[in-house]
């Protein structure tokens, strides 16, 4: 490891600040473009020791856990710098792949933070650590208050140590899932080993005091106060144990209303990777809807909030769509489709697609670059990318959503 003196060129689309040298490219967490750095290097990463010049765009953190929890990684760059950045990770993305389109401003769906959070806890020499991983580690830094987070999780941390001390003997790597519902919160464990009678009779007790919702192990129910529950337009979703949901109120309900605008119209609309419906019970109240996911537990908790009063009918059928994508005469009768995938983006189902007739393709995504590999397919195959608008509800992350409209 050696100590070397660089200038930071530009962020990079992990969040790292990005140095030239002649060995190549260095990265470098938590600087920011035109600063002058010592750092300690080791391959092509670097440790910030000094900073020599500071960037007149720097601005104090918000957390004190910053630079050491590895949760935020820009949370010391001026907003409307970041933000330009955050745009500017989709407009590079399309520009790899070689697509044109009009990307929009970035929009803010922070609103009161992040309704769900995963807590991980560690046994110490001296207590149980909760909290979040440091930077480009496994080290737990314990942590009491992430501002970040939605009031409703103010006592998430809390909690997490009391029920990590109760499972502390079992010497294993403990992961928390929190989610705010309208129950209270709904919490899952996993890695614990298997709870022995004494273990579920002490957790039970502890989700009575703190007033749980729910508190499931691996999705297996330990103790139950209240239906876990959110709210979709009419309809209420009793969430499944450990399900997904936007991570802020304020981003499902941007993404959504990006949706329901591009979709206006249609009478008949497919919904792949549907989750718990999202998407799905907003459409249904002006047309028909195939909501199709993998996630049975999903599936099934869509089917009965689509029972609500009001909304059309909504079919929800579990199906990989990665290993059973609709094939292009399946689509027939549909006059839009919306995609939600995860991460790795919608490939094969991409494919299938780009040979279908639907009028209005709607693409959300969390990835900028599975999304642009998967544009550039539709588009060959026909469409043409209408618009792409970024939507920031993982605010000092490097993660974007966003929300692409496709015609024929």
């Amino acid at each position: 490891m050696a100590e070397e003196r660089l200038v930071i060129d530009r962020v990079g689309h992990q969040g790292d600040g990005i140095a030239l040298s002649g060995a190549g490219q260095v990265y470098i967490p938590y600087t920011l473009p035109g600063e002058t750095v010592i750092i300690d290097r080791h391959g092509d990463r670097g440790d910030l020791r000094r900073n020599v010049s500071p960037s007149a765009d720097r601005i104090d953190p918000i957390c004190r856990y910053f630079g050491v929890c590895g949760g935020c990684a820009l949370q010391h760059w001026r907003q409307e710098s970041y933000r330009a950045w955050k745009r500017g990770l989709v407009v590079a993305a399309l520009a790899r792949e070689g697509v044109e389109a009009p990307v929009g401003d970035l929009v803010d769906a922070h609103g009161e933070g992040r309704r769900r959070a995963v807590l991980h806890a560690r046994r110490t020499r001296e207590s149980v650590a909760v909290g979040f991983m440091a930077h480009r580690s496994h080290m737990v830094v314990a942590i009491e208050h992430c501002p970040v987070l939605a009031p409703a999780l103010a006592r998430a941390f809390a909690i997490g140590e009391r029920i990590a001390a109760e499972l502390a003997a079992g010497n294993k790597p403990l992961d928390l899932q929190f989610t705010a519902s309208e129950g209270g919160l709904d919490v899952d464990l996993r890695g614990s080993g298997p709870l022995d009678a004494a273990a579920r009779s002490s957790l039970a007790r502890t989700a009575a005091e703190e007033r749980l919702a729910r508190l499931t192990r691996h999705g297996e129910i330990v103790a139950q106060l209240a239906e876990p529950t959110v709210r979709v337009e009419r309809a209420r979703v009793a969430l499944p144990p450990g399900a997904f949901l936007q991570a802020t109120e304020a981003g499902e309900n941007a993404l959504a209303g990006f949706v329901r605008e591009a979709a206006a119209g249609a009478s008949n609309i497919a919904d792949l990777f549907c989750g718990v419906g999202t998407f799905a019970l907003r459409l249904a109240e002006n047309a028909g809807v195939l909501a199709i996911d993998a996630d049975t537990a999903a599936v099934g908790a869509l089917a009965r909030a689509a029972k609500a009063p009001g909304l059309k009918p909504v079919e929800a059928t579990a199906r990989d769509l990665f290993r059973r994508p609709l094939a292009a005469a399946e689509f027939k009768g549909f006059d839009a489709v919306v995609l939600d995938p995860p991460r790795q983006g919608a490939e094969a189902q991409a494919r299938a697609l780009a040979r279908a007739a639907v009028p209005r393709a709607i693409y959300v995504s969390c990835d900028p670059a599975s999304f642009a590999r998967d544009a550039r397919i539709l588009c060959q195959g026909g469409y043409r990318l209408a618009g792409v608008t970024p939507v920031d509800q993982f605010r000092y992350s490097a993660h974007v959503e966003l929300v692409g409209v496709f015609d024929r």
